[in-house]
């Protein structure tokens, strides 16, 4: 269906009856022009409230866990009866009854087993949104526009990897269009959850980090939309964060690559894969404010005209650089190099950015300080021996570090920008602590002393002359 508009609207979209009737009127409005289809995200806040509920249960806090469940069961009580009519409320209320039902069954029965497993929780925590949907389903209704709440579980198809499952686009493909385009078709708009799917055997399971936005580019892609819109709380893109960068501006188009690299460097913009789904089909994404409906927004696309060069400035403060270096010069450093890569994904923490030396045998590689506790725990299991016998040097972790990236096409490829980029941090008496450049043309990371960081993120941006309109 090339017409097609697949939409999204995060949690601070959702986040009130008020947030509710303006992303309503939103879906209300395209779709009297074509079809569409909405993913939502729980209202903001909530997910960590279900989290949070479930510790309580896993610990055996019943009081703090039932405190949690009159919060949950107020703010959607509360949204339901301001944005529903009268007449409809009591089913809508009924609904919201059975879902939360549903929730306080999972959290008893993880209270019982003082435990917390990975399917129960990712059953557990899609019922943040699915709360959002019938929301949003009802108030679509009540407000003329045939609407229906769907559960993702019903139409994407993922691995078993409970936490941070990988779609299967063939089989989603399937069962998305048996479910969804009967009702695109008869005029039905279809308000689908964000952030969790099934696995082909029906076991619940949620997508990880940037899930939501996953889930809309995923039914973007198998049902072949003509555009995605992500809707958020800010303007779009930016050339850098305005809360370090006064200057900073919106980025009116930017490439799927670009958006990539700038999301996986600390930039608050789509999770990389969320935008895998898209890029085969060329399908555009725009980055869009609800907050702000005249503000035009982000295009995201294959590619972008005008000249190469730097494009955005991100920064990461939360990481920490580990250095791992033989003692012994007769170990192998590629052997040793690829054990810590594998200890690192089995610990499933993320590599930001990695720089080696031959000569010494040494390697550090940049990691979300969130993750440092398991990453550290795998790589210390997985040298046991080579350090209980100094084979290895102790590995060493340093956290006072920020991470910061500047970002765009063909950046290899202009005379001097790297020299350029150097200057302007060591103009703040800044120290480059390590620096990581891939052959992609796309991203030079450079690794600084934390106090630094905000400093280093503004000399690039004013050299790069990144907050000027091209």
């Amino acid at each position: 269906m090339n017409s097609l508009l697949a939409m999204k609207f995060g949690g601070t979209s959702m986040g009130s009856a008020e947030r509710m009737r303006i992303a309503g009127g939103i879906c209300a409005g395209e779709r009297r022009q074509r079809p569409v289809v909405v993913v939502v995200s729980a209202m903001s806040k909530i997910t960590d409230l279900l989290l949070d509920t479930l510790r309580h249960a896993e610990g055996g806090d019943r009081a703090g866990m039932e405190t949690n469940l009159r919060l949950l069961e107020e703010r959607h009580v509360n949204a339901c009866r301001e944005l529903l009519p009268e007449e409809r409320r009591v089913k809508a209320l009924n609904e919201i009854a059975a879902i939360l039902g549903e929730f306080r069954r999972i959290a008893g029965g993880i209270e019982m087993l003082g435990e917390r497993p990975p399917r129960s929780v990712d059953e557990a925590v899609a019922v943040g949104e699915r709360l959002s949907a019938l929301l949003m389903a009802a108030h679509l209704d009540a407000e003329g526009i045939r609407a229906e709440a769907v559960n993702a579980a019903e139409v994407i198809v993922t691995d078993p990897v409970f936490g941070n499952a990988t779609p299967l686009m063939e089989p989603t493909r399937q069962k998305a269009r048996a479910r969804l385009m009967p009702l695109i078709e008869s005029g039905v708009l279809p308000v689908v959850t964000g952030f969790n799917g099934a696995t082909v055997d029906g076991r619940p399971t949620t997508l990880g980090r940037g899930g939501s936005d996953f889930s809309a580019s995923i039914l973007a892609g198998v049902l072949d939309a003509s555009d995605l819109w992500i809707w958020t709380d800010v303007d779009g893109i930016m050339s850098a964060d305005p809360r370090l960068v006064p200057g900073a501006r919106v980025i009116p188009e930017i490439t799927y690559a670009e958006a990539a690299e700038l999301a996986y460097n600390g930039a608050k913009v789509l999770h990389p894969r969320t935008l895998a789904p898209l890029v085969e089909k060329g399908i555009p994404v725009w980055s869009k404010n609800s907050f702000n409906l005249a503000a035009p927004g982000t295009k995201i696309v294959p590619q972008v005209g005008g000249p190469d060069g730097p494009r955005a400035v991100t920064s990461m403060g939360n990481v920490a650089l580990v250095s791992v270096e033989a003692a012994d010069p007769e170990l192998n450093g590629s052997l040793v190099m690829s054990r810590a890569l594998a200890a690192l994904a089995q610990s499933n923490a993320e590599l930001l950015a990695m720089t080696s030396s031959s000569y010494r045998q040494s390697f550090c590689f940049l990691i979300r300080r969130a993750e440092l506790a398991a990453a550290m725990a795998s790589l210390e299991t997985g040298f046991s021996l080579e350090l209980a016998h100094g084979y290895m040097k102790p590995i060493q972790v340093d956290e006072n570090v920020g991470l910061l990236a500047v970002v765009g096409e063909g950046m290899r490829g202009t005379q001097g920008l790297a020299g350029r980029i150097f200057t302007a941090i060591s103009r703040e008496n800044v120290n480059i602590i390590a620096i990581a450049q891939g052959s992609s043309e796309l991203t030079i990371c450079v690794v600084v002393r934390r106090e630094g960081l905000e400093k280093a993120v503004r000399a690039i941006h004013d050299e790069c002359q990144l907050g000027v309109a091209p």
